[in-house]
This record gives C-alpha cells, sequence and structure tokens, in this order.
C-alpha cells in the first residue's frame, strides 16, 4: 500500500483520517491523515486502488493507532462514489472500537432528530465552502504540509468559469484527489475531539515495545 510518511507518530497524538474515494478507471484513493495535536499532515495515503480495496488496510491502520497513542482516531469517507456503503463496510469491521466514524455536520433545514450524515458530503453546498476555508487557512500558514504530490496539486487548482458560475477544480491533466482529502481533514479538524477512552494512553505505551512502531513506516 502507497503510504507516506513524513515524521514519527507520539503517544497521546490525536489523529484524523479523511478519505477521497476512487471506483476505478485511473483514479485515485487519496488519504491525508492531520494531526489535531501537532496541526500538521504526517501521513499520507495515494494510489490507484479502488477505495473498497483501501478499506482493510484503513482499519489496520486506525488500529494501530490507537494501540500507539491511546487516543482513538477518527475516520471520515467521501459519501460520494459510493462512499455511503464504505463508510458501512469501515464501521462494520470495528469490532474492537478502536476508531470513530466522522459525523458530519448538519447544513441547510433539517428536521429536528433527522439521524447524524457519517462521513463527509461533497455537494454544491459544501464543496465552496471547504475549499474557500483549507484556502484561507493555507494561506495564514495554520497547519504544516510535507507531502511534495499535494503541494503539487494544490498549485495546479485553478478557478474556471461555467456557463453560470465559478469553480475551483484541478486544471486539464492534473488530479485533485489529494487536495479534495485535505479540505475534508481540515473540516474535521475543525470540528473533532479527541474521545477519552478508558485505557489510559500511559498504560498502551507500558504495553507496548519502547521503539516508536512508526519511525520507519508501517511495513
Amino acid at each position: 500500500m502507497s503510504w507516506r510518511q513524513y515524521r514519527n507518530i507520539e503517544k497521546s497524538e490525536f489523529l484524523l483520517f479523511s478519505v477521497d474515494t476512487a471506483a476505478g478507471g485511473g483514479d485515485y484513493t487519496a488519504c491525508q491523515v492531520m494531526s489535531k495535536t501537532k496541526v500538521d499532515v504526517p501521513l499520507v495515503f495515494h494510489s490507484k486502488s479502488t477505495t473498497s480495496d483501501f478499506i482493510p488496510e484503513l482499519s489496520r491502520v486506525l488500529e494501530r493507532v490507537f494501540d500507539f497513542t491511546g487516543l482513538k482516531p477518527v475516520a471520515s469517507i467521501e459519501r460520494n462514489n459510493g462512499g455511503a456503503f464504505l463508510i458501512d463496510r469501515l464501521a462494520g469491521i470495528n469490532y474492537a472500537n478502536k476508531y470513530d466514524i466522522f459525523k458530519m455536520p448538519k447544513y441547510g433545514n433539517v428536521q429536528e432528530g433527522d439521524p447524524a450524515l457519517l462521513g463527509w458530503l461533497t455537494s454544491p453546498a459544501t464543496r465552496p465552502k471547504m475549499l474557500q476555508e483549507l484556502k484561507d487557512a493555507i494561506e495564514k500558514q495554520v497547519f504544516r504540509i510535507y507531502d511534495k504530490q499535494t503541494i503539487n496539486e494544490l498549485l495546479s487548482f485553478v478557478v474556471v468559469q461555467t456557463s453560470s458560475y465559478w469553480k475551483a477544480k484541478a486544471e486539464v491533466g492534473a488530479h485533485d484527489d489529494l487536495v479534495m482529502a485535505l479540505a475534508i481533514a481540515w473540516q474535521m479538524f475543525q470540528i473533532c475531539q479527541p474521545e477519552i477512552t478508558n485505557v489510559s494512553s500511559e498504560k498502551v505505551m507500558a504495553e507496548l515495545p519502547k521503539e516508536n512502531l512508526f519511525k520507519d513506516g508501517f511495513y
């Protein structure tokens, strides 16, 4: 699997996993892992593999993060392109309850008692907001990005005029999977708080090898 790691993960670190989906046909599955503790993006997944194939690997890494940090990571999958089914699948294999699924805030007209929407829905209402807020955060240098492919996608992300409105998108021949995953991660960063578990991070760390499990990557 195509993970890229840019620094060691630390105990008691709260990590947020956001996934932009791919159904095949040359599209990429992209996962940005943002640290709310360190305010950076230490882990990135980027592969032409389908998101369905990525789900077991994602679950394994989420569990490993919990075992190492002592805090439940939170995962969000974009609901578009069949993502709603993949969210249910990721939740269904969370047998040990070592990670949480992101609950999207409700926008627009909603009825009291409506169920929470799991994952992230990119829509005409949410897309401009998430991209504008990502742009603002990057311009203000709020968080650190290490991944060159993400930076290249950001540099090739342009605003084009359609017949009726302006739209931000990747320029011709470029991809925007990493950008969209990063935009979702930044939305999560502003909302998510770590869940206090019954197992302290000190106890978890005492039962693990002394070396950082993520020092040399996942493998």
